[in-house]
């Protein structure tokens, strides 16, 4: 079921991530969070992908959020277990996922959903697609960093707006608030993916190393684990050192190490 609902393709350089639940509008399970995290680690380790697109099945959402019917019986603690803080850990994997990440909204986004399209680093969205955070009406709050992640991306003003007013944001005004890169041009079905398409085939084609890295430094520059940021590339520059050659050379041959400084 897993792989039904969270479905990956990887063509060469660019892998395509399709949550697959038109039925029920492609809302959250404990299950899809699962596959979402496999699906991570799997790019992670794919060195050969450059881009990611992700994406949703059907014509009217992108994602609507968790599905309400695998949380409402929770107890209060299983729900800060096994929802609330799970969902943070997925979410945060793919916002921090090496490659850039595209997210091609085919239809609306809305609680959890918004909150994985803004864990993306560009966002892309058919005309139609609607926006919002509407759990307030349901006596809950955003739970997956609509409250964190949002404001940083378009300040405390817009994101109170979706958060207390539960109103829906049209695309255009998604555009205008910053939420999105851009909207599609045709209200044609399936041209969010295909403009994501075009985009990352022109992302393919620069250097992926020198992508990775600004997109490290920028999430860095916005607190998105910036202490890790820096300890790669430390540790990645230590690495090049004649000093780093010397020090495996040396514990290997079991003798004092002569380091340099170079």
């Amino acid at each position: 079921m897993a792989d039904e609902w969270v479905q990956t393709a990887i063509d060469g350089a660019l892998a395509t991530v399709t949550l697959n639940r038109p039925d029920k509008l492609n809302t959250l399970t404990p299950v899809m969070l699962d596959a979402l995290e496999n699906a991570a680690r799997r790019l992670e380790a794919e060195r050969d992908v450059r881009v990611v697109i992700l994406t949703g099945a059907g014509e009217r959402a992108f994602c609507a959020g968790a599905d309400i019917h695998a949380w409402a019986a929770l107890q209060p603690l299983d729900m800060w277990r096994r929802w609330v803080r799970r969902g943070h850990q997925v979410f945060d994997q793919w916002a921090r996922l090496r490659q850039p990440v595209i997210a091609a909204l085919n239809g609306h986004a809305f609680g959890g959903g918004l909150e994985l399209a803004i864990a993306c680093d560009l966002r892309i969205a058919d005309q139609a697609a609607q926006f919002a955070l509407p759990e307030a009406r349901i006596a809950t709050c955003p739970g997956w960093s609509g409250t964190q992640r949002l404001v940083r991306l378009i300040g405390p003003s817009a994101a109170k707006y979706l958060a207390l007013s539960g109103q829906r944001l049209d695309s255009a005004g998604a555009l205008r608030c910053g939420l999105l890169h851009e909207v599609t041009t045709t209200a044609a079905k399936g041209a969010a993916l295909e403009r994501a398409q075009q985009l990352a085939q022109q992302m393919c084609e620069q250097a992926p190393v020198s992508l990775q890295l600004a997109k490290q430094l920028i999430n860095a520059a916005a607190d998105e684990d910036a202490a890790a940021c820096m300890e790669a590339m430390a540790g990645a520059l230590a690495a090049f050192t004649d000093d780093a050659k010397e020090g495996v050379s040396s514990f290997r041959d079991k003798r004092p190490p002569h380091y340099t400084g170079r």
